[in-house]
């Protein structure tokens, strides 16, 4: 046991003590961060210019319907199609030509001309606006009225109640989805980085020949067990600090925001500025929706989905780490490591694949049951379920197959492993691993 803490310790402190430990851990939560507030700041200055669109109205009754947007301007004109469209060969103008047809009603087709291809959200708010003005000439042909029927507009929203046996509460589908989200990414990305490092550190030993030294004191079972467990608690300490950080980033973040950006409200006087009403109630109903995210946010249970998301880290870190470190000993570079690997991640695929639409879509179901009890799957499987809420009997029994699983997966691995760890210069194949499991000894 002295002996495995020892590895342990030198494998833990030789990375933790790394320049790019610390660099990863202190810069990757500011990063993230920026990052979005970059995507945020870009996505609000990056505005669509203001395009005229000429019209050319053949059936007489569109062009005059056509409001002005924010970044489309149109326009009626009497000059011919040849004409704009030499216009527009040449040069002389870079606006769009749109031509609606007399039979536009039957046709339910226009042209719009460019001398470059506009973005996707030009043409959706063209056809958007055709669309309106078709549809009110049908309704008023019909001798619907069209002014009444704009002014029926429900917008229903449903507040989702969960029933327990302490009572009501709050469902909060959207929070559980987005949660289920960044778990299941994170959780995959985290389980191969920590295992590709395990891999790699016996890779590197193998082929320097240290691990022949190191062998002459130690069991090669203690050796791996040592590396996994000191690499694992590298992750533990990584995403225990990124979390701590994180959270400050954004405690800070959001009170700067906050106090740079007072409410809009004061800003204007709302019987000098038009539309000042209108835009009053917008801001009213964004401030509405904030808040509604912020109490959906502040109901998250944060320490419960935090342990088992490194309950199932941990677990599944060190199933597959077991993995990693068999297929590490079992060859002499990382180029042959791949015809081991695809079977080990295909579990992980296979399920991280599906979190995206049958699990979010059907957390209960038969499926994600068994998905979330597969010790392989389970990492992914189960944290993805876990927001929806999972049965206290589910989830210890998912994390007991878990235990179960890492156990015999470490057994068959050392068995491996130990005849692997001293083999040079021999290609492995699975017939090779087998062998090597069978040996007594």
């Amino acid at each position: 046991m002295n002996k495995i803490i020892l590895i342990i310790r030198r494998e833990y402190l030789s990375r933790v003590k790394k320049k790019s430990f610390l660099v990863t851990t202190f810069l990757v939560p500011f990063l993230f961060i920026a990052m979005y507030a970059l995507i945020f700041y870009v996505a609000l200055n990056n505005q669509e210019p203001l395009t005229t669109v000429y019209v050319v109205d053949q059936s007489g009754f569109v062009e005059n319907k056509l409001e002005d947007t924010e970044h489309l301007l149109f326009l009626k004109t009497d000059e011919s199609v040849d004409i704009l469209k030499k216009k527009m060969e040449r040069g002389e103008t870079s606006s769009l030509l749109l031509i609606i047809p007399k039979e536009v009603a039957k046709l339910q087709t226009v042209e719009l001309y460019d001398t470059e291809k506009k973005g996707i959200a030009t043409i959706n708010t063209i056809e958007t606006k055709l669309n309106d003005i078709l549809k009110a000439k049908a309704l008023a042909d019909a001798g619907i009225d069209v002014t009444i029927l704009n002014t029926i507009k429900p917008a229903v929203s449903i507040k989702s109640k969960e029933l327990t046996i302490d009572g009501e509460k709050d469902s909060h589908v959207g929070t559980a989805i987005g949660i289920s989200f960044g778990l299941s990414i994170l959780i995959y990305i985290s389980l191969f980085l920590y295992g590709n490092q395990v891999m790699r550190g016996i890779i590197e030993e193998k082929s320097n020949r240290i691990i022949e030294v190191v062998i002459s004191s130690v069991k090669p079972f203690q050796l791996m067990m040592g590396k996994i467990i000191g690499v694992g608690l590298v992750g533990v300490t990584q995403f225990i600090l990124w979390i701590i950080l994180s959270a400050g980033f954004m405690t800070a973040t959001s009170a700067i925001m906050i106090n740079s950006n007072p409410e809009i409200h004061n800003s204007f006087d709302d019987k000098k500025i038009p539309g000042a009403e209108v835009t009053k109630q917008n801001n009213q109903e964004q401030q509405s929706r904030v808040d509604t995210i912020i109490q959906e946010v502040k109901a998250i249970d944060y320490p419960y989905v935090l342990g088992c998301f490194l309950i199932y880290f941990i677990g599944g870190y060190l199933l597959y780490s077991a993995l990693f470190a068999m297929v590490g000993s079992a060859v002499d570079s990382e180029t042959e490591t791949q015809q081991f690997m695809l079977p080990i991640i295909m579990p992980l695929l296979f399920t991280y694949m599906l979190s995206f639409s049958v699990l979010i879509n059907n957390p209960h179901g038969s499926l994600a049951f068994w998905l979330s009890m597969i010790p392989f799957t389970s990492p992914i499987g189960m944290l993805v379920r876990i927001p929806f809420g999972v049965p206290i009997w589910q989830l210890l029994l998912s994390i007991t197959l878990l235990i179960i699983g890492f156990l015999l997966t470490t057994y068959v691995a050392a068995r491996i492993y130990r005849i692997g760890i001293l083999m040079y210069g021999k290609k492995a194949s699975y017939k090779e691993l087998f062998k090597w499991f069978r040996y007594k000894g």
